[in-house]
C-alpha cells in the first residue's frame, strides 16, 4: 500500500467533503451518529463492562462508517437493512476487526498506565483527612496524566486511523494495516494537524455558544433540546469526514496529491 503525501489544505477540504457526504442523505447519517451515541451512553451506564467492549466495537463501528460514506457517495440509499451488509457474511472480517479493537484497547490502557505512572505520588493530595475530595487538589493532579495521555493518543491514533479500512477492504493482515495507517498519518502529519485543528475550533464554538446561550438565562432543559440535535450533526459530519481523509490518501484517484 502507498499512502499519498498531501498539502495543509487537504484537512480542511476532508470536512468540507464529510459535509457534502452528510447533506446528500442527512436523515440516515444523522440516525448513525445518535446510534453509536446511545452506545457511548449505555458503555457509562454498565461500568468497565460496557467501556471496554465500545473500544473493542470501535473498529468494527468505523468500518461500518466508512462503507456507508461510500455507500453514499455511489449513490446508493442507505437504509437500516443495509447498515450492517459490509460485514454480513464476511466472518474473517468481524473476527479481525474484533482483534484489532481488542489491541486498540490495551494500547490505550498501556498509555493511561504509562501517563499516570509518573504522576501517582500527585494523588496522595485529592482526599483530604475527612475523607472529602480536594477539587483544587484533584485538577492539578490529573492535568499532567492529561496531557501526556493526549500526546500518547495521538500515537495510538495514527496506528489504527486508516486500519479499519485495511482491513475490511483491502484484507491486510492487522500488524501490516497498523503499520501502513500510522505510516500514512506521519506523511499526512500537516493536513492531520490542520484537520484536528479545525474539529477543535467547530466544538469549541460549540462549547461557547452553549455558555452564551446559558448565560442569557435559557433553561438546562431548553438548551438540550436546542443543542443536541445540532452536537449530534456535528459529529455525524466528523465521522463522514473519515472517509475523505481515507480515500485522499489511499485511493487511487486521489485529488489531493500523488502516491508515493
Amino acid at each position: 500500500m502507498q499512502a499519498a503525501i498531501l498539502p495543509m489544505k487537504a484537512g480542511f477540504e476532508w470536512i468540507q467533503q464529510g459535509w457534502k457526504i452528510f447533506v446528500s442523505q442527512p436523515l440516515p447519517l444523522f440516525m448513525w451518529s445518535m446510534f453509536i451515541g446511545i452506545l457511548i451512553n449505555l458503555s457509562y451506564v454498565f461500568i468497565i463492562v460496557g467501556q471496554v467492549a465500545l473500544f473493542i466495537v470501535t473498529p468494527m463501528l468505523t468500518f461500518l462508517t466508512l462503507s456507508a460514506c461510500k455507500r453514499v457517495q455511489q449513490n446508493q440509499k442507505l437504509n437500516i437493512g443495509n447498515w450492517f451488509e459490509p460485514l454480513k457474511n464476511r466472518p474473517e472480517v468481524r473476527k479481525e476487526l474484533l482483534k484489532l479493537g481488542g489491541m486498540y484497547l490495551v494500547f490505550c490502557l498501556v498509555a493511561a498506565f504509562i501517563s499516570t505512572l509518573p504522576f501517582i505520588s500527585g494523588f496522595d493530595s485529592v482526599i483530604t483527612a475527612d475523607g472529602e475530595i480536594n477539587q483544587a487538589a484533584l485538577g492539578a493532579a490529573i492535568s499532567g496524566p492529561m496531557i501526556v495521555f493526549g500526546f500518547l493518543y495521538v500515537l495510538v491514533s495514527a496506528l489504527f486511523w486508516h486500519a479499519p479500512a485495511l482491513i475490511g477492504w483491502h484484507k491486510i493482515q492487522i500488524t501490516q494495516a497498523m503499520f501502513y495507517s500510522m505510516v500514512a498519518c506521519w506523511r499526512n502529519k500537516w493536513p492531520f494537524l490542520v484537520y484536528g485543528a479545525s474539529w477543535a475550533a467547530l466544538f469549541f464554538v460549540l462549547y461557547k455558544l452553549t455558555s452564551i446561550l446559558a448565560g442569557v438565562g435559557i433553561s438546562v432543559g431548553a438548551l438540550q433540546f436546542l443543542l443536541t440535535p445540532l452536537n449530534l450533526v456535528l459529529v455525524a459530519v466528523l465521522y463522514c469526514s473519515f472517509y475523505p481523509a481515507y480515500l485522499s490518501v489511499f485511493g487511487n484517484n486521489s485529488r489531493f496529491g500523488q502516491s508515493t
